[in-house]
């Protein structure tokens, strides 16, 4: 078994190069694109790029069957995936960004970002596959600190960083440095010997097999115990509250008065620091109190940051003056509140993948989250313009409550367990 040390660098440096990529798509891109002129019907279309995210559980069962060579069973996806990100970087380093506003280049540039978005999205399946059959139970928790940790810091370096380094660095310059960040944190798991997995099956009939029957064998798999079935229900009911409120935070700090560079600095900066911090208190914090705990516990703080930005909200509507300070400190209570939340259902997630299919069970988990979060944010808008921020708000605030029953029920179901295995 390799020494934890190195597998926690090993997940830091993958998460991490994960995330740099991704910050740019979801942070950079947009304001770059509208500074080259590109419309906003465009920008909006680019949305499309982070589909491979989303899907990726169509792909997952292969990743989990197949080996496409000696390196390991995921080593042999993690390296060319990482180096085929390097090389897209870098071709991207060359590409004339002046003339985004011409379709032929816009379709050639979305191509190269789509494919980026491929690669990423499989790294990340055989990287969870691998966290999952490295990490023992009493070390998950910490696995999942340094995912949430890596990935954010990818998102400042690949979303703020990059910003801030085209005025100074251009184009070029600064994606050949993201690339070289990207290869920097592929060293790592170069130089990793992955241990051999049990159970696995380098057959790809079985894992067309696997394909087809997904979705049944999965939800068979769920129902398979009462705590799994409350697991399902939890998975579903989790990302409500966040799906909700997710178009509406932003804009609502914008409305009350923010400029641009207070929301790029004080918000998504500050923020982000915060949420890396909210990930090292979680990975403390599980060391002592149990997961069932703790999901309770971070649940409920979660709640209380919406309930400020209920309070920001009634100020607003009511022309109350506010210092910009009281704002930060909502967001960045908010953010480290998410991140400490992320990094115990994360280790769940992580408890409740089989190890003979852990990139497809981890994936499928995941995706569940993802699906119901992304659905629910393309209406927040529209309820948000219908009933204000403050009432909206406090009826996102009531469904965050009412989330809290499916992970009640399932705590009791996990004591049941456990008593039962004790009396035996």
């Amino acid at each position: 078994m390799p020494n934890m040390k190195q597998v926690y660098v090993l997940l830091f440096s993958l998460y991490w190069a994960q995330g740099l990529p991704v910050g740019f798509m979801t942070h950079a891109l947009p304001v770059i694109l509208r500074a080259q002129g590109v419309s906003l019907a465009h920008i909006g279309g680019f949305g499309l790029l982070m589909l491979p995210w989303a899907i990726k559980i169509l792909w997952a069962p292969f990743v989990d069957r197949i080996a496409l060579s000696r390196l390991g069973q995921y080593r042999s996806w993690i390296i060319p995936t990482q180096l085929c990100s390097v090389i897209i970087l870098i071709i991207l380093s060359f590409f004339p960004i002046q003339s985004l506003d011409q379709p032929s280049y816009l379709l050639i540039f979305f191509a190269l970002l789509f494919l980026m978005n491929l690669t990423g999205a499989t790294q990340d399946i055989a990287t969870d596959a691998l966290a999952v059959n490295l990490l023992k139970s009493d070390q998950q928790h910490w696995g999942n600190t340094f995912q949430v940790v890596g990935s954010r810091l990818g998102f400042i370096v690949g979303g703020g960083a990059v910003l801030w380094g085209l005025d100074w660095l251009h184009w070029q310059a600064t994606f050949l440095t993201l690339a070289g960040l990207v290869f920097l944190n592929t060293l790592p798991v170069l130089f990793f010997q992955e241990p051999i997995h049990s159970s696995k099956h380098n057959n790809p009939e079985a894992v067309t097999s696997s394909v087809k029957q997904a979705i049944k064998n999965y939800l068979n798999y769920f129902k398979s115990s009462a705590e799994l079935k409350m697991w399902l229900i939890i998975l579903v009911s989790f990302k409500v509250a966040d799906g909700l409120s997710g178009a509406l935070l932003k804009p609502l700090m914008v409305d009350m008065g923010l400029s641009f560079s207070q929301i790029g600095v004080y918000i998504t900066m500050f923020g982000a620091v915060a949420a890396l911090i909210g990930a090292g208190l979680a990975g403390v914090l599980l060391r002592y109190v149990s997961r069932p705990a703790s999901l309770i516990f971070f649940s409920v703080l979660k709640i209380s940051s919406l309930i400020g930005y209920v309070f920001l909200a009634f100020a607003y509507e009511h022309q109350y003056q506010i210092s910009p300070v009281w704002l930060y400190a909502v967001n960045a209570f908010e953010d480290a509140c998410s991140a400490m939340l992320l990094v115990v259902m994360l280790t769940l997630i992580m408890h409740y993948s089989r190890k003979q299919f852990a990139g497809t069970d981890f994936t499928f988990q995941v995706s569940i989250m993802a699906t119901v979060s992304g659905s629910l944010y393309m209406v927040s808008g529209v309820m948000g313009d219908l009933l204000g921020y403050y009432h909206y708000l406090i009826i996102i605030v009531i469904i965050g409550v009412l989330a809290l029953m499916p992970i009640l029920l399932w705590k009791q179901r996990v004591l049941q367990k456990i008593n039962n295995k004790y009396l035996k």
